[in-house]
């Protein structure tokens, strides 16, 4: 489309051009014959009134002499013999033109332009004594005919040249201005269609074009949050569906310790770890990067998700009589995750803490800002984890038995999507420091996102394999281990229930008005 605007261009002002350039072309060539001729002209007519006194040879010797014209050997003059004594003919000059030529001028008493050798002779009559007409030779030289014309022709030429230049810089301007924004039309329309939803087009260009623009964002955006609607739906139903089991757990711990209590329990478990597997299913759907580009859209801000759901926490960390520190949230730090993502990874940091650490354990949580990333660190006063690699190839939908993989996979996987990662080490408090490092501007390492969770399936189906039918330790999975430290107590079945979608806690089995006291408290976490 751009250099078809430009052939146009090109065709057109060529065409322009030639039909200007040539005939004024010509009639600057026509304008300099006309000039010459007109100094000739003068010429002769300079030597007329010497003509008119006198045809005395030596007088109009010397009156030829005394032009510039004559001095240059240009004039020559023809007076015919006269019909009375002593009218003899005269000849001054070097005559160009023949006797024929001189004698048909002076027969017609009009000037005439014969063509002579090295240009053409301007033969102009002139009436003397005696009833004779003289006739005064002028020469013109072929250079004096196109004298400036070339000059000119070159100038036209070169008026034309930028011209036509300026033209085809104009055009390809104009063609670039029309053909960028559909080019970036076109690969916006390509990269959405490979499901990167974070795509947007810059609405500039002709009017078409930014309408056009302004359509593709409007289904882009529409798209997105579809999609982002889709993955906060599923993200609320665990919550959802822990409403309805806290209360069949409660009730099946008030049962005792019949037969019928047991084969309720293990109903529950049952109902429990089928939902579980319907939760890993759908979060492994919306792990897929046309999610994760989704999430990428929407965009949150850190500081208010964190300080929103410090807040959450905060009733049951003053039951445990835990001490939790918030510090960076006071600025505000906008990264590329969906709210509802964010919200979901914040809640498995913070719940880590509650439990795999005793109560009264202190915790923080700092957000950092980078130049080209935002960090939050979660850190706790407990044990620490033991293995970091195990911690975070967990969470994939084959821990142990009540596990909804809904841990520290959560997290990340959201630092994936952005480009960044999380790491594990030892807090300044003494136990586990958990840097969850979110990306702004998502770069090489976003697209790797998918490869390094291939990696993860990997370590953990080797795990798996590995310590197939092996009892899961402290904190072995992220909420059934907590549960499963305390088994047969209030406390235990407490934190089961408590940690909401990240795991259901084999704590159910303790019965007892502690059983209650636990339940209660965890139906306030989740």
């Amino acid at each position: 489309m751009r250099w078809a605007l430009v052939k146009v261009c090109l065709a057109v002002t060529v065409m322009v051009v030639v039909a200007f350039a040539v005939p004024l072309g010509l009639v600057v060539k026509e304008m300099a014959r006309d000039r010459a001729l007109t100094n000739a002209e003068r010429i002769a007519a300079g030597i007329g009134p010497a003509l008119a006194i006198t045809t005395d040879a030596e007088q109009l010797e010397r009156a030829v002499g005394s032009t510039e014209a004559g001095a240059g050997g240009r004039i020559a003059v023809h007076v015919p013999r006269g019909s009375a004594e002593g009218m003899s003919a005269v000849r001054i000059g070097e005559p160009r033109a023949g006797g024929a030529d001189v004698e048909r001028a002076s027969g017609a008493g009009t000037s005439s332009l014969v063509e002579v050798a090295g240009g053409h002779a301007l033969l102009q009559p002139i009436a003397v004594e005696g009833d004779r007409v003289a006739v005064v030779e002028v020469f013109v030289p072929a250079g004096e005919l196109t004298e400036g014309v070339t000059l000119a022709w070159l100038v036209l030429a070169g008026v034309g040249l930028a011209l036509v230049a300026g033209s085809v810089a104009v055009a390809d301007r104009l063609g670039t201005r029309m053909v960028r924004p559909a080019r970036r039309l076109a690969g916006a329309a390509h990269d959405l269609g490979e499901g990167k939803l974070g795509v947007r087009v810059e609405e500039s260009g002709p009017s078409e074009l930014r309408s056009a623009a302004v359509a593709f964002n409007s289904m882009a955006d529409q798209v997105a949050l579809l999609l982002a609607n889709e993955r906060e739906l599923a993200a609320d139903l665990s919550h959802r569906l822990r409403t309805p089991l806290t209360v069949l757990r409660l009730n099946a711990a008030s049962l005792g310790d019949s037969g019928a209590a047991e084969q309720t329990r293990q109903a529950v478990a049952q109902l429990e770890r089928e939902i579980d597997q319907i939760i890993a299913a759908v979060r492994e759907q919306r792990g897929r990067p046309a999610g994760q580009q989704a999430a990428a859209v929407a965009g949150c801000d850190v500081s208010a998700v964190i300080r929103e759901r410090m807040e959450f926490w905060s009733a049951l960390a003053e039951d445990e009589r835990r001490s939790a520190r918030l510090a960076g949230v006071d600025r505000p730090a906008q990264v590329p995750v969906a709210r509802a993502e964010l919200v979901a990874a914040v809640d498995a940091l913070i719940g880590n803490v509650f439990r795999h650490t005793p109560e009264g354990t202190d915790f923080s949580v700092d957000v950092h800002h980078a130049g080209d990333a935002v960090i939050v660190l979660a850190s706790d006063a407990g044990p620490g984890i033991r293995d970091p690699e195990a911690a975070l190839t967990r969470g994939l939908g084959e821990g142990g038995p009540g596990s909804t993989g809904l841990g520290l996979d959560i997290v990340r996987r959201v630092a994936e999507s952005t480009g960044g990662d999380v790491r594990i080490g030892r807090s300044v408090l003494g136990g586990a420091e958990i840097r969850l490092w979110l990306a702004l501007r998502p770069g090489p390492a976003a697209a790797d996102g998918e490869r390094r969770r291939q990696r993860h399936r990997v370590v953990r189906g080797r795990r798996g394999r590995a310590a197939d039918g092996a009892p899961a330790g402290p904190g072995a999975d992220d909420g059934g281990g907590a549960g499963a430290a305390a088994p047969g107590t209030g406390r235990g079945a407490g934190k089961g229930v408590g940690t909401g979608a990240s795991g259901p806690g084999s704590g159910a089995a303790g019965t007892g008005p502690g059983a209650a006291a636990g339940a209660s408290a965890g139906a306030r976490r989740a």
